[in-house]
């Protein structure tokens, strides 16, 4: 079965939902038989990296909100991501284009290595506090997961995977995916948000009878 599910790194709601779905595939009969393919999705594709503000300050002014209401929305999210054993600090999260961070994950994915990279790069914008435009910091990241560091220094001095991140964008425009986190079981099925364990599980289990 593959399960594909579109993405972006800085989607607080796409972290929660992959510990809730891995936690429905730890229960799932037949995980080993599932292929997980990670899918390029861009919450903002205009967003101008900016490391002088934080995600609080950047909401508050997109939004029309107060930073007090900013900040009081995103500590709803943290303590979502508490109870999936997460810890986010949106004091610390940059404000940052993803698009090279996908183009980062493209190239892992190559390596069978998609799954790392999101972990990792999850990781790093929501409870590090790294920016995830910066190259450096993109190519520490790559190859603490293995990858050559030539290649990724490679792939991020071009424009290397930018092709295969815009046909993932592409194709959720034509199936229809308006949010993410959005996963989608053998083209058969589909979820969408960060649901609760149950009704992964539900699915994986009605995907694989179907």
């Amino acid at each position: 079965m593959k399960v594909e599910i579109w993405s972006d790194i800085m989607c607080p709601f796409c972290y929660i939902g992959k510990r809730k779905f891995e936690k429905a595939l730890e229960q799932f009969e037949h995980k080993g038989d599932v292929e997980i393919i990670w899918k390029s999705f861009q919450l903002n594709p205009d967003m101008e990296t900016d490391p002088g503000r934080n995600i609080n300050q950047y909401l508050a002014e997109i939004k029309g909100w107060s930073l007090e209401q900013a900040k009081e929305m995103n500590g709803r999210v943290t303590q979502m991501a508490e109870a999936v054993g997460l810890k986010y600090d949106f004091d610390k999260a940059i404000v940052a284009n993803s698009f090279d961070a996908h183009r980062l994950i493209q190239l892992a994915k190559t390596k069978g290595k998609g799954d790392l990279a999101e972990e990792r790069l999850f990781k790093a914008y929501f409870t590090e506090g790294s920016n995830i435009a910066d190259k450096e910091t993109l190519s520490a990241i790559g190859t603490s997961i293995g990858l050559e560091p030539e290649e990724v220094k490679e792939v991020l001095d071009s424009d290397k995977f930018a092709e295969n991140v815009q046909e993932d964008l592409n194709e959720s425009q034509q199936i229809g995916v308006r949010g993410v986190p959005f996963f989608v079981f053998d083209r058969k099925y589909a979820v969408s948000g960060a649901q609760e364990s149950d009704a992964f599980l539900e699915v994986l289990r009605k995907a694989s009878e179907a």
